[in-house]
């Protein structure tokens, strides 16, 4: 939104430095496709670029004008906003080794209006392994001593491509009643979901057996300890 503000006001400089180009009123240019046209009058066109250059350059602007196409804008929201979404996991799981394998991952997000879907869905990916990585692999163990036991990535497993699962992702828009553009947040929807998704999933598993709770991580051997305990 801050950004927003700031393009807002980028655009009006332009405008008056069009303006002054063109030879008319400001109120008679409108903002099409990059650029200034006099309405009513199509082929009359200065684009946004042209009006980048003339500040930067300064040769040729309105009485009184700064050089240089540059804005700052500040953003206080006068409201929360409220994305939302749905996370679901199927997993399957050794009873030989606790292995837990992640079959299945799918996750339909709300975050209103999307400026560049492919980054939404980029960020949504990110998130997800974040947070399946937290239920089934990261870990920072302590000894009796209080010392971190897991000081490097040969003790704590960061997922990388091979481990990360095929996801099917879908969304749903409701703009937010809260912002100019009707956006909400999306970088943190991945994380939130996904842990509480798989961990689920890895006690439904396990539910015949009469587990009803487990430590994360899902390790192989704190699986396999829990169905062990739970046979005897």
């Amino acid at each position: 939104m801050a950004l927003y503000s700031a393009c807002g006001k980028i655009v009006e400089k332009a405008r008056a430095i069009a303006a002054h180009e063109l030879e008319v009123s400001e109120a008679d240019l409108e903002f099409v496709d990059g650029g200034f046209r006099v309405v009513g009058t199509p082929s009359k066109m200065f684009s946004i670029k042209e009006a980048a250059f003339n500040a930067f350059t300064a040769h040729n602007l309105p009485e009184n004008m700064e050089p240089n196409l540059t804005a700052d804008a500040s953003y206080d929201p006068t409201n929360f906003t409220f994305p939302f979404g749905v996370h679901i996991a199927v997993v399957e799981i050794d009873a030989e080794t606790g292995l837990v394998e992640l079959q299945r991952y799918v996750a339909v997000d709300d975050c209103g209006t999307q400026i560049n879907p492919l980054i939404v869905d980029g960020q949504i990916h990110g998130g997800i392994v974040q947070g399946i990585a937290q239920a089934l692999w990261e870990e920072a163990r302590y000894d009796e001593s209080g010392s971190l036991r897991t000081t490097s990535l040969t003790d704590y497993l960061v997922p990388s491509a091979a481990e990360a699962p095929h996801m099917e992702l879908d969304s749903t828009v409701t703009p937010s009643p809260t912002t100019a553009m009707g956006v909400k947040g999306i970088g943190e929807a991945g994380t939130i979901g996904s842990t509480p998704a798989v961990m689920n999933a890895v006690i439904d598993a396990l539910s015949p057996l009469g587990i009803t709770d487990i430590d994360m991580p899902a390790s192989p051997e704190r699986v396999w300890t829990a169905i062990t305990e739970a046979a005897r």
